[in-house]
């Protein structure tokens, strides 16, 4: 069924330098990262992959994520309770390597990944010898690696642009307009700090989750092999198959827009929706009116018709001021 959804966008990238400046939505990039070396090492097998890495790797723990056969490779909430239905099993990268290889003749593996492997703080050097251009200068890639497994859709508080190493994965995108049509899961626990999709990616659950088709009417999806890289804008909900038995993909997250960066939005809207959960419809609607023109407002700013001596003051939040926020958030929140 998603080989039948509307692909993505997708141009010839090898030699690229930078991303296209109109940018239609997600974006393929196709052989973006072809000439990496650690591409070229994947190509040759997953073992000179997993020796590539081991050569940069600084033996800092890291966590693996590790669910049981009868999962099948999909990480998230047990059917009785918001728990998540996988282990966090702290290690070294170079055993959690092994492992993986290890369980590519079995023929019930455990769904095994570890995500966000930070570059700088596990394998310094990495970066410098895999340049990505598409990124601001500074970017530091994170590290993706695990069996076939699968990650429920889900978004991010920036822009995104991951980069396939090893194996294959597929990316099924849902712009944000499509949120409700998702069927958001709880923002009190997550598996990675955001609310993911309660829906199998499938058509398997449309009796129980209704709206879904008209996210998959929707939705694009993308089939990335080494060496191509996929741009995800702000907030676009993803979900992720990896499709083979050893997947090694690096992303990096930025934002070209530094108020959308600057704000805890998920601890934002949870306390919102806490707030305002409990008000009568007429009272949300109102509410609504009030956002609507201060937020928004499709026309500008809203302060642009009044005096400037009436306008509200144009001042940069401060950087101590919103780590205070942030603070105060969990409080409220009980995190």
């Amino acid at each position: 069924m998603l080989d039948q959804l509307k692909r993505v966008q997708e141009i010839p990238a090898a030699g690229l330098r930078a991303l296209p400046d109109e940018l239609p939505g997600p974006l393929l990039l196709r052989q973006a990262v072809a000439g990496w070396p650690f591409v070229a090492e994947a190509r040759q097998s997953d073992e000179a992959a997993v020796a590539y890495l081991n050569r940069f790797y600084n033996g800092r723990p890291v966590n693996a994520l590790v669910g049981a056969p009868s999962e099948h490779g999909r990480f998230f909430y047990r059917s009785d309770s918001k728990k998540m239905n996988f282990e966090v099993a702290p290690g070294t990268l170079s055993d959690v390597l092994e492992a993986l290889l290890e369980q590519r003749s079995s023929d019930e593996p455990a769904g095994i990944a570890m995500q966000a492997v930070s570059t700088p703080d596990c394998l310094p050097g990495l970066d410098a010898e895999n340049p990505n251009p598409f990124v601001p200068d500074g970017s530091q890639a994170r590290v993706w690696i695990g069996n076939a497994v699968t990650v429920a859709p889900h978004f991010d508080v920036a822009e995104n642009i991951a980069c396939v190493i090893a194996g294959r994965r597929r990316f099924v995108l849902f712009p944000p307009e499509q949120t409700a049509n998702l069927y958001p899961g709880p923002m009190d626990v997550t598996p990675a700090n955001v609310p993911i999709s309660m829906v199998t990616m499938d058509e398997s659950e449309l009796d129980r989750f209704p709206r879904y088709r008209e996210a998959l009417d929707a939705a694009l999806v993308a089939d990335l092999e080494p060496g191509d890289a996929l741009y995800i804008p702000y907030l676009w909900w993803h979900g992720v198959q990896s499709l083979t038995s050893f997947n090694v993909l690096a992303n990096y997250w930025f934002n070209r827009d530094e108020a959308a960066a600057r704000y805890p939005f998920v601890p934002l809207l949870h306390l919102t929706y806490r707030a305002f959960r409990e008000m009568t419809h007429e009272h949300r609607d109102a509410w609504r009116g009030l956002y609507d023109h201060y937020v928004f407002q499709a026309a500008g700013d809203p302060m642009e018709p009044l005096a400037p001596p009436h306008r509200e003051t144009d001042r940069r939040a401060d950087p101590a001021a919103i780590a205070r926020l942030r603070q105060l958030l969990r409080e409220l929140l009980g995190q």
